[in-house]
């Protein structure tokens, strides 16, 4: 939490003030006795989990370049800063580049999360796997800067503490030149961090200016950077918010959703006995991957996220990581009988590797996928869901539009995260002799958004089928680990989110292409909510023309916020008085929340087409806020379960989208289902699966 807002920081300057940091003009090859942390697999437990997918990340350092260069700035700065954006965009924890022979060397440095206490099981599980992790944060950001760069037309090679003696320098000496860190005996220091560093390297022959080394001479974090540091006021990470975080639990989030009310039910109905268990198939991106939706939407679905570079250098990793979700289990368990201390553990270790929340419940049947993308039918049966969120990064929301170029990229970088947490935990529960599995956006086997809302990590909200948390609203992706471990579950929440979003139309009034109900909310499935046109949502995120996916409804909702005291202050204030929601949402439209900001616009609109990543030939969208939009009238397309396809079958069963707007006539209202399920009515025909309707 902060204080100060950041929104004058341009992101290529970090979450640190290291602009105010003495250096000097010695930019001399430097060599240095520190030796890089040991990374060799086996020092602690954690090392077997996080072995492989560090290998995935380290055979993806190198690759083939493009011929065709896109056009990023010709002017050095602007260049510089571009890429020193993309890494802080990928959570680095400070850049730095030097001249390296005759190219350029990105040094990124990374930190992990909370370390567990001492009488925290996670304790035993981190201990020794501190640098092997934080190596793994630095790899993956190199990889993705290597990937972008040669997708653009410029040779770049990733090296890792694993790999660095391949370069002619050490890491840590390159780290010094850059002005990363300065040396002091035995090890490397930022002013600013407090922290041990994870290192990585990126090796291009794109110009790019040099930083200057760090002034070892000049004196500590405090004298150098004064009030601006202790308080952020510059809307820098302040010492005074690291002060406080250092002293939370460490099985408790960065954000304070212990202080949100707690609840038995979900703040929506929810007919647990009445909800159809669906095959994959029937999602609406299979369905665009299938042709359900036409010749367009199939043959756009490869490429609608991978058209633009930065969002498309993700990719290749988490398709590699796919068969590290799931593997064989240790022949015995480990002795772990308490269910509230297996909990913190788990969310302990979950915080550590970097995720932004965490959530945990019992798994249903109908959260299963009844049948794969391949159409076989899962039997997976897990007794427990851990649900990672992972933060899509204001910052970058701030200045985009939610429908431009770097849209799919913020996906992306929340999935690849996601991914890459939940591979780790998963494995390593197997490891200690439970039968656990990963479940990514790339490869799972449940649905995600009922677990999110069964974990009480939010309400659902007026975007439909999206659960908004009271600290990041929409802005994350989630991924998921379902175990065995016998685990605490979380209860709902309530933050009084019904009630302002019955208040408030800002993401329908502002979703481009109308998938958004400005109605009243439906039984769908078993589900009470403000059901969205989800064909209508997928066909305009799959066929955008001037951008990449799209996310414009959590960047307009008035919950995606920086996360400042007082932006804590009117949640507290819409939770304890209702009567002020109304004000709150026309307030956010007045201050400009879901305007572009452009000091906060750091890439360059990129699309790639055959081969050759370009100017959009489209253009970008650059959208505003629209307040004087009304209700446009649009019909809303319901597919309940009775047509939805045959999850055995993968020939194109295509959408019939008239008869999906009748079915708007035979949906109940919540008070209608509570009294058909009062009265001992039978469920209604279509939450019945087209299968077992014909059975």
């Amino acid at each position: 939490m902060r204080i100060f807002s950041n929104k004058r920081r341009p992101v290529h300057m970090g979450p640190y003030p290291t602009e105010l940091l003495a250096r000097i003009n010695d930019t001399r090859p430097v060599r240095t006795s520190v030796v890089p942390p040991s990374v060799n697999v086996g020092e602690g437990q954690l090392d077997q989990a996080l072995a492989p997918v560090q290998g995935v990340l380290e055979q993806l350092l190198t690759g083939v370049t493009v011929e065709h260069q896109a056009p990023l700035p010709a002017d050095l700065r602007e260049r510089t800063n571009l890429l020193k954006s993309a890494a802080y965009f990928f959570d680095a924890t400070l850049v730095g580049i030097c001249a390296y022979r005759n190219q350029w060397a990105i040094v990124v440095a990374t930190e992990s999360g909370p370390e567990p206490e001492r009488d925290n099981l996670a304790s035993g599980w981190i201990h020794g796997s501190q640098a092997t992790f934080r190596n793994l944060r630095a790899t993956q950001i190199a990889m993705i800067l290597c990937n972008f760069l040669r997708l653009c037309g410029f040779y770049a090679r990733g090296y890792s503490q694993s790999s660095e003696a391949l370069l002619d320098f050490a890491i840590p000496e390159l780290a010094i030149r850059s002005g990363v860190a300065f040396e002091t005996p035995g090890d490397l220091v930022n002013p600013f961090t407090g922290k041990a560093l994870g290192l990585a390297v990126v090796v291009t022959s794109l110009e790019m200016l040099s930083d200057r080394p760090l002034d070892p001479s000049a004196g500590s974090a405090a004298s150098q950077g004064g009030l601006t540091w202790r308080l952020g006021l510059s809307g820098t990470r302040s010492a005074m918010a690291d002060w406080f975080q250092d002293r939370r639990a460490s099985h408790l989030s960065r954000y304070p959703m212990e202080k949100i009310r707690k609840v038995d039910r979900a703040t929506t109905r929810v007919d647990e006995n009445e909800i159809p268990q669906v095959p994959l198939r029937a999602s609406f991106f299979a369905r665009g991957a299938a042709g359900d939706l036409g010749a367009k939407a199939q043959a756009q679905y490869p490429n609608f996220v991978m058209k633009e570079p930065l969002g498309f250098a993700t990719r290749n990793a988490q398709g590699q990581m796919i068969p590290l979700q799931d593997g064989p289990v240790a022949s015995q368990a480990a002795d772990m009988p308490n269910t509230a201390e297996n909990a913190k553990a788990i969310k302990s270790l979950g915080y550590f590797l970097g995720t932004d929340l965490i959530g945990i419940c019992e798994m249903p049947k109908y959260a299963w996928y009844s049948h794969d993308s391949e159409g076989n039918e899962i039997t997976t049966r897990h007794k427990y869901a851990i649900v990672l969120l992972i933060d899509q990064g204001h910052e970058t929301m701030e200045g985009a539009s939610g429908d431009d170029w770097i849209s799919g990229s913020q996906s992306m970088r929340g999935y690849i995260r996601g991914m890459e947490i939940a591979t780790v935990i998963a494995s390593h529960l197997r490891s200690m002799g439970f039968a656990s599995r990963a479940h990514s956006n790339t490869d799972g086997q449940v649905l995600q958004v009922p677990l999110i809302l069964k974990a009480g990590l939010g309400e659902l909200s007026r975007i439909g089928e999206v659960v908004l948390n009271p600290f990041v609203g929409p802005r994350f992706k989630s991924a998921v680990v379902t175990t065995d471990l016998i685990l605490e579950p979380d209860r709902h929440i309530d933050f009084g989110l019904q009630d302002m979003c019955n208040k408030c139309n800002k993401c329908a009034r502002e979703c481009p292409c109308n998938a958004i109900s400005w109605g009243d909310k439906v039984m769908f499935n078993g589900y009470e909510m403000w059901k969205p046109d989800v064909e209508r949502c997928t066909r305009y995120r799959l066929t955008n023309s001037r951008g990449a996916a799209c996310g414009r409804c959590m960047k307009t909702c008035p919950y995606n916020h920086e996360g400042l005291l007082a932006h804590r202050f009117v949640l507290d204030l819409a939770i304890r008085f209702p009567m002020l929601r109304g004000p709150i949402a026309r307030l956010d439209d007045y201050v400009g929340n879901g305007r572009r900001n452009m000091v906060k616009k750091w890439w360059t609109d990129l699309e790639i087409v055959d081969g050759k990543t370009d100017t959009p030939k489209s253009g970008a969208n650059a959208r505003e806020l629209n307040p004087d939009k009304t209700d446009p009238g649009v019909p809303i397309a319901y597919y309940p379960a009775s047509v939805m396809p045959d999850g055995t079958n993968a020939d194109t069963q295509l959408v019939d989208r008239k008869a999906a707007v009748d079915v708007a006539g035979i949906l109940e209202s919540p008070e209608d289902a509570k009294r058909r399920i009062a009265s001992g009515g039978a469920r209604p025909e279509q939450y019945i699966p087209i299968k077992n309707l014909t059975a």
